[in-house]
């Protein structure tokens, strides 16, 4: 007769074994996905500059930047770069550089790197409004934290205190390569 505890760790051997292949597929489709989603950005990229290229107007860049609403400069970060419309935010993986981001997030990652490699700590997104230059009004500091929270949600930075902005363990590790 097999003793209780012997059955026990057969039980814990196999749920283990099964935890570990769930692992490996479930690292697996994140990598598959990951692909996927580069992929369909890069299928979006070209369809958006055939259009480009293929507009009656020519589709100067002067032209874009007259017709671009007020949402559309707020949305950039160095004039004459607008951020990719709808861009999506990938979850960190070793190795994903920075310029898959859009260059807003690419901003809060580069300033938040800054203060890595300097010492100083976490940002608030109202310090980080100010250091963009823009004005610290509540529709520009919200804007920055709904971007700050998606990067921590995707595993580019870390909020260890609310509200407090850092780079998650990750990306600081990176240097910020990108």
């Amino acid at each position: 007769m097999p003793s209780v505890v012997g059955l026990l760790e057969e039980h814990e051997l196999a749920a283990r074994r099964r935890v570990d292949g769930l692992r490996e597929e479930a690292d697996r489709i994140q990598a598959e996905l990951a692909a996927a989603e580069q992929e369909w950005q890069e299928w979006v990229i070209a369809r958006r500059r055939v259009g480009t290229v293929l507009d009656p107007d020519g589709g100067s860049i002067a032209d874009e930047e007259a017709a671009s609403g007020p949402r559309d400069a707020d949305a950039r970060s160095v004039p004459g770069q607008a951020a990719k419309a709808k861009s999506q935010v990938p979850v960190w993986r070793e190795g994903l550089a920075w310029s898959v981001l859009s260059v807003d997030y690419q901003r809060i990652l580069q300033s938040l790197a800054d203060r890595h490699r300097l010492h100083q700590g976490p940002l608030t997104c109202q310090e980080m409004a100010v250091a963009f230059g823009l004005d610290a009004v509540p529709a520009k500091v919200e804007a920055l934290r709904s971007k700050a929270k998606r990067l921590v949600a995707r595993g580019w930075l870390a909020e260890r205190q609310p509200g407090r902005f850092t780079l998650a363990q990750g990306p600081a590790g990176q240097g910020g390569a990108s």
